[in-house]
């Protein structure tokens, strides 16, 4: 991520750092990667080479445009979720996850909306946009691990408990309650939230001279801790573990399990006792469809072909991770429109919610225009004045 800010004041023409372009200087890594590389040229950042035009197009179009787009959209559509689900009709266990799944998804959002409010501002106001980085990015950075981890194994989480429903419904009432969800999801946040602990210790914030205008300033930047820095058996254990647990696991069980619940769902499509059971379980397939298409690039990168961000001196593949991580942050905001496409109980429940009071008056409005039209039809017809009036009055 810090990376990336030094990308955008180059662009700019503002640099932070005033120093001999041959001088090795301390980097820190994309939001997503779990991997660093400890020193490189200062004048690299400016350097020309293959798919530059590429890496600068992405970079300039996930973190400008569709950042903040996405946030706004995906922020207001996980308040709506957790409104939806909140009420009593919609208490279940599986609701239980998609309203936890809903809080980490709105985490991740306000985290990348920090992201580009912090890019905005460098390029317009340089000083708020530097103290906003420095302050911002070592906390921004355990944020995002924790939200994403915890994600995937809600994720996980339905997907278990729809395969038990759908494949062992003999199972379901022992295995799956409300309250079981509710301890399930608090182990995610809890479990989760530990296991990102290193990260929250992975950079300081430091202060720097520059000289600007002839005039001695200072300004903030972002190193890694001792911690990061002299101990690489436990950096590679950590970042291998952090791999493991928030992408390449939950692909595999995700992969595994929806594949169950399709065969089995094929297998109970004439039952119309079950039609209802199946509609929720084909709309958390879908779900799970669209977390598998959003998580696959970033577990590819980080995890089969262990390529990070900023440990890369090549432009196509600091392009291609601008654009997985973006994907991820689709991910968190994309389930309040999948939920309104395909459940009908979750779709009629906002409606009510949201657009009974105007549905209502629409209605009255029809019905008295009805009542209105057939009396006019009785006045045509000899009815007396009184008794038409009467008879509007009774309508109203």
């Amino acid at each position: 991520m810090s990376q990336k800010y030094r990308d955008f004041r180059s662009e700019v023409g503002q640099a932070l750092v005033t120093m001999d372009s041959t001088q090795a200087y301390n980097v820190t890594h994309s939001h997503s990667s779990s991997y660093i590389n400890f020193t490189f040229p200062l004048d690299q950042d400016t350097e020309d080479g293959p798919h530059k035009e590429f890496y600068e197009k992405a970079r300039f179009v996930t973190g400008l445009i569709c950042y903040p787009i996405m946030c706004i959209f995906g922020m207001t559509g996980n308040i709506f979720i957790l409104i939806v689900l909140a009420q009593k009709s919609m208490r279940t266990s599986t609701n239980v996850f998609l309203s936890a799944l809903a809080v980490s998804d709105f985490l991740k959002l306000v985290n990348d909306s920090l992201y580009f409010l912090t890019i905005l501002l460098l390029e317009t106001n340089e000083a708020a946009g530097n103290k906003c980085y420095g302050y911002l990015y070592p906390y921004a950075h355990f944020v995002f691990n924790i939200s994403t981890c915890v994600s995937s194994w809600l994720t996980i989480s339905v997907a278990i408990e729809r395969y038990v429903l759908v494949c062992h419904p003999t199972l379901s009432k022992t295995w799956t309650s409300i309250p079981r969800s509710q301890w399930i999801s608090t182990a995610c946040f809890v479990v989760m939230t530990a296991v990102a602990i290193p990260s929250a210790l992975r950079y300081r914030t430091v202060e720097l001279p520059e000289v600007r205008n002839g005039t001695n300033v200072t300004v903030l930047d972002v190193e890694l801790t001792d911690l990061w820095k002299d101990n690489t058996t436990f950096v590679t254990a950590y970042n291998w573990v952090q791999g493991l647990l928030r992408s390449m696991i939950p692909l595999v069980i995700l992969v595994i399990s929806s594949s169950a619940i399709i065969n089995a769902l094929r297998k109970t499509r004439a039952n119309k006792k079950m039609a209802s059971r199946n509609k929720i379980t084909t709309m958390l397939i879908i779900v799970i469809f669209f977390f598998l298409i959003c998580i696959t690039p970033d577990a590819v990168m980080s995890g089969f072909f262990n390529l990070g961000y900023a440990e890369s001196d090549n432009n196509l593949v600091k392009g291609v991770r601008e654009i997985t991580d973006m994907l991820l942050g689709v991910n968190a905001a994309i389930n309040f429109t999948l939920y309104m496409i395909f459940n009908k109980i979750f779709r009629d429940q906002f409606v009510s919610l949201f657009c009974g009071r105007c549905r209502s008056e629409t209605q009255r409005s029809a019905l008295l225009d009805t009542k209105y039209s057939q009396l006019e039809e009785k006045n045509v017809n000899g009815d007396s004045t009184k008794s038409r009036n009467n008879n509007l009055t009774s309508a109203l």
